[in-house]
């Protein structure tokens, strides 16, 4: 797999997006009630090689204080090195214990704290942490550029902000297929059409480094320098 990321063309001619059911607090809620007791051996299983390539990103950076945006169960949080101090936050209370459950069994001392909260408004001040990464969660927030805008408060200059996530292809099967899927976009609980330009400015998109890391180019690992 190549480990190197590398500088995105913002002339590539990524999607448009443009969702057909916009989601709520209330939709990802009730998604990810659903969702939970079953997180871990389902999606948490198919996502495991990006989620663990982020980890490793995560790792190698400078800084100690990282912000995990979207904990969810916690999948991620045993692979963190113990000198990265990792502050977790989610808006799902059921994903939330599991994270805390696993946290405890673990022993992970490295785990500052697990918050209940809303990503795009969070009360921590500004540039509180090193490394904000959010993992599969950019296709899922109601509003993604205030999500963005609330991580690059939080990470101090000369930080970094890193995405996995999946964006739409821009043509073929998967286009279709994508765009098919759209409207059952609450019962998932994420856009199945989410294109990279729904969160990124097209300055954004210039500066972003990204990855692939799965086949199809399902998820891709994007990094943001601040």
């Amino acid at each position: 797999m190549n480990q190197t990321l590398r500088k995105q063309d913002p002339s590539a001619g990524a999607a448009r997006f443009v969702p057909v059911a916009a989601l709520d607090q209330a939709s990802i809620l009730e998604a990810y009630r659903r969702w939970a007791h079953i997180y871990d051996t389902s999606f948490g299983g198919f996502s495991s090689k990006a989620r663990l390539r982020a980890v490793s990103l995560v790792n190698r950076l400078p800084g100690t204080d990282v912000l995990e945006v979207g904990v969810g169960t916690g999948l991620a949080l045993p692979h963190y090195d113990q000198d990265k101090l990792i502050t977790g936050i989610d808006l799902s209370k059921e994903m939330l214990r599991k994270a805390r459950e696993r946290t405890r069994e673990r022993a992970l001392t490295n785990v500052k704290a697990l918050h209940e909260m809303d990503a795009e408004a969070t009360p921590f001040e500004d540039a509180s942490f090193d490394i904000a990464v959010a993992m599969f969660v950019a296709s899922v927030v109601p509003n993604p550029r205030r999500l963005l805008a609330e991580m690059r408060r939080l990470v101090r200059p000369g930080g970094n902000i890193l995405f996995i996530n999946h964006f739409a292809a821009a043509r073929g099967p998967r286009w279709w297929l994508e765009r098919a899927m759209a409207p059952a976009s609450k019962a998932l609980g994420w856009h199945p059409d989410f294109a990279m330009d729904a969160i990124f400015s097209a300055d954004d998109l210039a500066r972003i480094e990204t990855e692939a890391v799965s086949r199809f180019g399902i998820f891709t690992l994007v990094r943001l320098r601040v």
